[in-house]
């Protein structure tokens, strides 16, 4: 047994730990939990906790069913909203079948796949995700519209703000995870929070964000409200993205930095930016992977509907943002397409795939986009050479089933539940009568 592992069973007798909680995400980012007693987790180190994996959704048909749980003993945190008395703890874990191999249903090996593929090349992927949600003063009832904790817009500073209070709490209980935050601020749509997290390799930043979403809505219902990781909520009101930063590190030199090039972005972080940008459309369908996320990504909405880059344009795709004199290492590019619903170790492998591949292949970085987008004509965006993303979830999933970069990257297991279930969530909407359609024919037709 490693120094981690002891760590964590000495942690458990002097914590108090009465029950530690073993934490997995299923194929569409759902989290997954078992708690075992304290006394089995030599046991589960050494050997995983069996589960039948066919009753999670994509994990496994029933005649493969029984899996294996093996916690991560770096990822041990004691979980602060349990309250006073005996403690819980939290380990997320990685799935094995019984032989000890890793399962390729597991969407953290998928992504530690795709890490491990950059490693080989000597990069390290870093992440560092803005993630956007709403605050409703309650739970949601029958498709009503939600009522918002407040009517305050971006930036704003009101007195008595509950958004103000719950973040104070929220990323107090963040920080007692070792989580770190680095903004927080009330955002343009009426009670939408956005919390920024600090830079992180791309694993523990997934894992992060599995936490924080459980860690916002514990923190809301403590308070008697609810809150939403829904990408538009809202017909008038902005979407909730979850724009991600992202650098490639080769040891501790930031490879998108190169000093005196345009924007100080290395021939390496433009080829990133190609490959992304190549590979848009077949990854939107894990980047965006909800019908209601193309809701978001309506033209004229704050969120990008056209692939293309740009140097502080935030109608483009990929933003370069602006360089800081004597901060090489900051260098980044800014992915704005994904949004705050997605599994987060699909949509990071998937991006990083991109981006390697226009390594790779020495991808020429297109035209830079130095108008607003949104404002130009069909024709004038042709003439520029900028497309379109899909626009609708039909869309993106009719790109994906001839990917092979999704195929590659997502194992052929994820990629072909994921691609049915999105399937059948497409076909269910599809046949759904909306609101919108009752009140504009009833009265007529």
């Amino acid at each position: 047994m490693g120094k981690q592992e002891d760590y964590v069973l000495r942690a458990l007798e002097e914590r108090d730990v009465r029950f530690v909680r073993l934490w997995f995400t299923d194929v569409l980012g759902f989290l997954k939990s078992v708690a075992v007693a304290p006394a089995e987790l030599e046991g589960a180190f050494a050997e995983g906790i069996g589960f039948d994996g066919s009753a999670i959704e994509g994990f496994a048909r029933v005649f493969e069913s029984d899996m294996l749980a093996k916690p991560d003993p770096a990822t041990f945190q004691i979980l602060p909203w349990r309250g006073e008395g005996p403690a819980t703890a939290r380990m997320f874990c990685d799935i094995v079948m019984p032989d000890g191999s890793p399962s390729y249903a597991d969407p953290r090996h998928v992504l530690k796949r795709t890490l491990g593929a950059a490693a080989d090349k000597g990069f390290t992927f870093y992440t560092h995700p803005e993630i956007e949600f709403y605050l409703f003063k309650d739970a949601p009832q029958d498709g009503a519209e939600p009522v918002p904790v407040d009517r305050s817009g971006y930036f704003d500073h009101t007195a008595q703000s509950m958004g103000a209070d719950f973040r104070r709490e929220a990323i107090t209980m963040l920080e007692a995870m070792s989580i770190s935050v680095e903004f927080s601020h009330h955002e343009a749509g009426p009670g939408q929070q956005e919390i920024d997290l600090r830079y992180a390799d791309a694993l523990s930043t997934a894992d992060n964000i599995m936490t924080f979403r459980t860690v916002i809505r514990e923190v809301a219902l403590s308070q008697g409200i609810w809150a939403s990781f829904m990408p538009k909520p809202f017909t008038t009101h902005p979407g909730s993205g979850m724009h991600t930063h992202v650098s490639l590190f080769e040891g501790d030199q930031n490879a998108f930095y190169e000093a005196g090039a345009e924007y100080q972005l290395s021939t390496t972080g433009r080829q990133f930016i190609a490959g992304v940008l190549a590979h848009a459309p077949e990854i939107s369908v894990v980047t965006n992977q909800w019908v209601n996320s193309y809701k978001r990504m309506m033209v004229g909405g704050e969120a990008p509907s056209y692939i293309c880059w740009g140097h502080n344009n935030r109608s483009a795709m990929v933003r370069v943002p602006m360089y800081k004199p004597n901060k090489g290492q900051s260098t980044r590019v800014e992915i704005r397409t994904i949004d705050a619903a997605c599994n987060p170790y699909l949509a990071y492998a998937v991006v990083l795939a991109a981006g390697m591949k226009g390594i790779e292949n020495g991808l020429e970085l297109p035209r830079e986009a130095e108008d607003d987008v949104w404002s130009l004509t069909e024709r004038e965006r042709q003439s520029l050479g900028i497309e379109p993303l899909p626009k609708s979830l039909n869309e993106a999933i009719a790109i994906a089933e001839g990917s092979e970069l999704l195929a590659e990257t997502l194992g052929e297991h994820v990629y072909d539940f994921f691609l049915r279930n999105k399937r059948v969530e497409w076909d269910e909407y599809r046949g759904q009568v909306s609101a919108f359609e009752r009140d504009r024919m009833l009265p007529v037709i």
